[in-house]
């Protein structure tokens, strides 16, 4: 349990927040008495039904996004691109060097 002013919850509220929802209980004190008390919310994590509501809950959290057009009877591009010196594994290698 952390205890922080109201003057400092202001200046790093962000800060705070984190603690919070990591689980700590913050006390916020005004001349030196607690006037309110911070703890992460109770939420139920209920399971999504279906898949739809399942992938809307990811939309939410910009995990995913969901396309907006009906595609059905698309088979994709009628022909074959076909790049020079193009493969997989150079892609992989140089996004590897890169992130050295």
């Amino acid at each position: 349990m952390k205890a922080v002013g109201v003057k400092v919850l202001k200046a790093k509220l962000s800060e705070y927040l984190r603690l919070v929802k990591a689980g700590e209980v913050v006390l916020v004190t005004e001349r030196d008495e607690v006037v309110a008390e911070l703890h992460p919310a109770h939420r139920q994590n209920l399971a999504p039904t279906t898949l739809e509501e399942g992938l809307q809950i990811l939309a939410e959290k910009g995990q995913v996004t969901l396309r907006s057009e009906n595609f059905e009877g698309w088979y994709g591009p009628k022909t074959k691109m076909k790049l020079k010196k193009f493969s997989t594994q150079a892609l992989l290698d140089a996004l590897r060097e890169d992130s050295r």
